[in-house]
Order: structure tokens, then sequence, then C-alpha cells
């Protein structure tokens, strides 16, 4: 009599490699990092006066729940710089990293909502990305020599919708999947 090879087991070699080691590279990374990028100016100065800012919103243990919270956050308004009652803050960007400060997503913030930005694909899409970032950085760090504010600012935002782009090879499809959700737009 022949006994049916077992097949109701996996290997032990394949449980390691396919499920836990994942499962403790994605636990070090976390908690994600959930910080607003912005300008801030004090009351009763022009724009002129304004200067960039982050202000750390909190962490949290997944990436959905960090999107979530970024965009109640953003939704109900009032962020800003608590210490200081006269400084008013402007959010231009959401952004979240993982512990090792690499980026995992981020969006432009248009009238109290997030609009994520699509990782990139592949690492020669990030490399002209980058390069196209760095000729608007250029672009801005001249404008701003010829005493140009609004027009380096403008250049710099551009250069940082691309750059919200460059999400980390470890969260790309991640980032990517979540961003096809419907509740995720």
């Amino acid at each position: 009599m022949a006994l049916a090879p077992q097949t109701t087991f996996a290997p032990v070699g394949d449980i390691l490699a396919h499920q836990i080691l994942p499962r403790l590279r994605l636990a070090a990374k976390l908690p994600l990092r959930i910080t607003c990028i912005g300008t801030a100016r004090y009351v009763g100065t022009d724009e002129a006066d304004s200067f960039d800012r982050s202000v750390f919103l909190g962490d949290r243990p997944s990436l959905e729940n960090a999107t979530s919270f970024a965009a109640v956050s953003v939704r109900r308004g009032g962020i800003g710089v608590r210490q200081d009652k006269t400084l008013r803050f402007h959010p231009r960007f959401a952004v979240i990293q993982d512990n090792d400060q690499n980026l995992v997503l981020a969006g432009e913030i248009r009238a109290g909502i997030i609009l994520w930005q699509q990782p990139v694909a592949s690492d020669g899409e990030a490399r002209r990305i980058v390069t196209e970032a760095s000729r608007l950085r250029g672009l801005a760090f001249a404008a701003s020599g010829r005493g140009e504010q609004r027009a380096a600012r403008n250049h710099r935002h551009q250069a940082g919708l691309l750059e919200a782009r460059l999400v980390d090879p470890f969260w790309r499809e991640a980032a990517a999947d979540l961003l096809r959700l419907p509740q995720a737009a």
C-alpha cells in the first residue's frame, strides 16, 4: 500500500521566507510617522515673510491607519504650531514616513483634502523624477536670487509634488494598492 504524499504542510523554509521574514521586516519599519509640510507666517505679515515649516501630527501602526488619520487631521483643520498663537500655518503636503524615515506615501493638500500621489512604478521612473525635480529646484534657486519669491516657492512646490512620488521601494506596492481602493481617493 502506497501512501499519498503529504501536501497539507509547507516546508519550514517556505514559511520562513514567505510569511515570517516579511512580517518581521514590516514590524521593524513601524510605527509610521505623519507630518504636514507647509508655510508659516506671523499674523500681520505678508506672504513674502512666510517660511517653510513641518508639523508633526502623530504615529500610527499601519499604512491604512496613517492615511485615515492624516485625512481626518487635514479635513478637521487647525493644523498649526501650537506653541505660538501668532503663527499661522498653511499645510501644503501630508507625508507618511516609516521608522527609518523612508517615504511611504505623500500627497498635496488642497481645500482640506489630501491628493495622495501615485508612487513611481520603477527605479527608472524614479531617476527621471529626480532629474526633473532637481531642474525645478535649480529654477527656484535662480528665481530666489532675482528676488522672485513667489516664483521660487511655486518651483519648489512643483518639485515637491514630483518628489512625493519617490516612495521607498519597500512600500511602493502597498502604497499603490492602497490608492487603488475607492476610500483612499
